[in-house]
């Protein structure tokens, strides 16, 4: 025989002939607990006032089913005003991508035509006003307004020219590519007040029960506060204590059978966890000449539709583990 399965066997021998007597109601290797459920707070993100609660305490839910919703009027009101800023980045980023219009290019070369007639015009005054100057008809004065207008019409050319150069070689690429960067940015303006949106509203983790709520209607409640306890799971779990003397026969994995009070027949189940630690026995979990020694505190996951209906949370509950018996 193998040197390890006997000394395995050995140790079951020792631990079954230690639990003799000791186990609840004179049953060996037996441990009582009680049913639990992990509970999940659903806390606020927002400071916002509760809109509208969709269940019931004590309602069953499924994954993903709204619990409750909180005022959303402000962030509705900055989602607006985003949308409508990117709406604007678009039409610019559309107008900067098609170019100039005919229209204004037209437009652009009657305002050249226009400066450049108009710098003829001073040039001949300028011309006019020395001429008189020579004769002795005109003044210093005439010359220099008409030098002076002559230089103002040389710069309204400039211009006019270089605004018609700029229509006609279009959009520049620097220019594109601001458009799409504030176009992006106003799309991640838009995507981060979503999830902000989101966070107005509570939604089932999973599968389970509404445990109690916290808040009503209007009450407004600080962000991090919870709002409403939820029992995870469609069962709950046997929560047991472990005598120190069973400790080294139990691991996850293991088969238990569960027995529930008020059922006639018991459950079966599997070993989830079982606790690092020790502890003292609380005080409900074994007889008054056993509340002193220390145990460990193992959670035991019930079978999946042994009842068909999700039991309560706090039935007492005894467990035994056939592997110990063989």
């Amino acid at each position: 025989m193998n040197p390890d399965a006997a000394s395995y066997r050995c140790l079951l021998f020792f631990i079954a002939a230690a639990l003799q007597g000791c186990g609840a109601n004179g049953e060996p290797g037996r441990v009582v607990g009680q049913l639990e459920s992990d509970r999940i707070e659903i806390a606020a993100e927002v400071a916002e006032p509760v809109l509208q609660i969709a269940v019931r305490e004590g309602q069953a839910v499924a994954r993903g089913d709204l619990l409750l919703t909180q005022d959303r009027s402000l962030i509705e009101a900055k989602l607006a005003e985003a949308q409508s800023s990117l709406a604007q980045r678009r039409a610019r980023l559309a107008e900067l991508t098609r170019g100039p219009r005919e229209e204004q290019i037209t437009a652009a070369r009657a305002s050249f035509a226009g400066a450049a007639r108009e710098l003829e015009f001073r040039r001949t005054e300028l011309q006019r006003a020395q001429r008189l100057l020579e004769r002795n008809l005109g003044s210093e004065e005439a010359v220099d307004r008409a030098r002076a207008a002559l230089d103002a019409a040389k710069a309204r050319l400039e211009v006019q020219e270089a605004r018609l150069q700029e229509l006609l070689k279009g959009t520049t690429a620097e220019e594109l590519q601001q458009a799409e960067s504030a176009m992006r940015q106003a799309e991640a303006q838009i995507a981060l007040l979503e999830v902000e949106a989101k966070r107005h509203q509570a939604f089932a983790p999973e599968a389970g029960i509404v445990d109690s709520i916290l808040f009503e209607p209007g009450e407004r409640p600080a962000a991090g506060q919870p709002m409403l306890v939820f029992l995870a799971g469609s069962q709950p779990y046997a929560r047991v204590y472990i005598p120190e003397p069973m400790r080294l026969a139990i691991a996850p994995g293991m088969a238990a059978r569960v027995f529930v009070d008020g059922l006639p027949e018991p459950i079966n189940g599997s070993v989830r966890w079982v606790s690092a630690e020790s502890a003292f026995t609380p005080y409900f979990a074994l007889t008054e000449r056993e509340r002193g020694r220390l145990t460990f505190a193992a959670k035991i996951d019930l079978e999946r539709g042994a009842t068909d209906r999700r039991l309560p949370d706090g039935v007492p509950v005894e467990v035994d583990f056939p592997e110990l018996e063989n």
